[in-house]
């Protein structure tokens, strides 16, 4: 396989900040093409069915997650939505199924386990997760892996949380580096 086509995407600043780790680490890096999403519900899904349909090899998600100290790679979306803040159009759903007649959970076709070793081989702090939350990362990730599998491409897909404090911007950028090359040999090796 040639190199492979692999999306990258991160998030606009929400709840009040002026700035999103996962963007400020995305829009630095180089050799993938990368999408800003917005911190909604409602159009984040509809920028996911594009970059879907837009046939890439595949896609990584980046979003921030207040509290965590590692990269955290995620393996499951929920099919829940329950936001203790409202996304930037304001809503706020609670106890909402994302799709409710999709299924209870999506599972990552990234190889989650090889991103994190490849991370920690880097000398950066790294850990495989379960649980996505159930704000608009969780949505999205959900959201990806089903437009996936509905535009009918074997691409990997999947989702990736960097701290949104206390780790540089540089170290998360070169993580993120790191799991791009990551996929890519996962690409090579199809």
């Amino acid at each position: 396989m040639a190199e492979g086509r692999i999306v990258v995407t991160g998030f606009e600043p929400f709840g009040g900040a002026s700035v999103n780790a996962s963007w400020e680490a995305v829009r630095t890096l180089d050799g993938v093409e990368k999408a800003l999403l917005p911190v909604s519900f409602a159009r984040t899904d509809e920028a996911i069915r594009q970059i879907a349909a837009s046939a890439p090899d595949a896609v990584i998600c980046v979003g921030e997650a207040g509290g965590r100290s590692a990269i955290s790679v995620e393996r499951v979306a929920v099919n829940l939505m329950d936001a203790r803040i409202p996304d930037n159009d304001g809503a706020r759903p609670v106890d909402v199924p994302i799709e409710p007649t999709g299924p209870a959970a999506r599972f990552a076709t990234l190889p989650t386990r090889r991103i994190v070793e490849c991370i920690r081989k880097a000398g950066l702090p790294a850990e495989l997760s379960y649980s996505a939350g159930t704000y608009v990362c969780n949505a999205t990730f959900y959201a990806l892996m089903e437009a996936l599998v509905a535009a009918g491409t074997p691409a990997l897909g999947g989702f990736i949380h960097v701290p949104a404090s206390g780790m540089a911007a540089g170290d998360i950028a070169r993580g993120l580096d790191v799991a791009v090359r990551c996929v890519r040999e996962a690409l090579e090796g199809r």
